[in-house]
């Protein structure tokens, strides 16, 4: 565990707990994308099989449970609760997730540490994440105009992927160079497709106008 590490669990957890607040204030998952929170989820699933068999410390272990539980909660509301889901947009968020989801499956299958099943799933969670925004990111564009809410759940999201890397480099000097290759390459991918985002969001800020995106 070092600085950046932290800062990038906290604006991760921060990113969850601002969507929630949004959800659960408003009653409403307007402009949220269902697709990009079901990716999520299977990420944290995929990831976290360990939860009762490897035990880290407490701090892991809570984690691990606050970011399963959480995404659960967010995908129900979507599609369960009586008002969320009535504003949820459909017409709006098509994109084909299923894709994504078999792609990063296949990755996960060609390039992995070891091939055992829990190295298998670690690896596609890896990858999946990586794009797992790409619905949500589609979903402003096409609508345009961002609430604020959703606006900082994005912009930390990103935040939170931008210290992983700086914590990845940190440990690389640190620790002897140790290096994961996997995670170095998804991140920045992941990183990468935030950077349009950034722009605007840095544009809104700095003129003090409300976020929009281009179509």
């Amino acid at each position: 565990m070092n600085a950046f590490r932290f800062l990038g669990d906290m604006t991760h957890l921060f990113s969850v707990l601002v969507l929630l607040l949004k959800i659960y204030a408003t009653k409403s998952c307007s402009g949220v994308s269902r697709k990009t929170q079901e990716l999520y989820m299977l990420v944290f699933v995929a990831r976290y099989l360990d939860l009762f068999t490897d035990y880290v410390s407490l701090y892991n272990s809570v984690m691990k449970v606050v970011f399963i539980t959480s995404s659960a909660a967010i995908v129900w509301c979507m599609r369960r609760h009586p008002q969320v889901r009535r504003t949820y947009d459909k017409e709006q968020d098509t994109f084909r997730h299923v894709v994504l989801i078999a792609a990063a499956f296949l990755l996960a299958l060609i390039f992995n540490e070891r091939f055992t099943f829990r190295e298998i799933c670690w690896a596609f969670s890896i990858y999946l994440e990586a794009v797992a925004i790409l619905p949500q990111l589609v979903l402003l564009q096409r609508s345009r105009n961002v609430d604020n809410l959703t606006g900082q759940y994005v912009f930390f999201l990103g935040a939170y992927r931008a210290f992983y890397i700086l914590n990845w480099i940190y440990r690389y000097f640190t620790e002897g160079h140790h290096s994961r290759w996997i995670p170095w390459l998804a991140g920045l991918v992941q990183t990468a497709l935030y950077a349009d985002f950034f722009y605007y969001y840095f544009l809104s800020w700095k003129n003090n106008v409300k976020l929009e995106l281009p179509a």
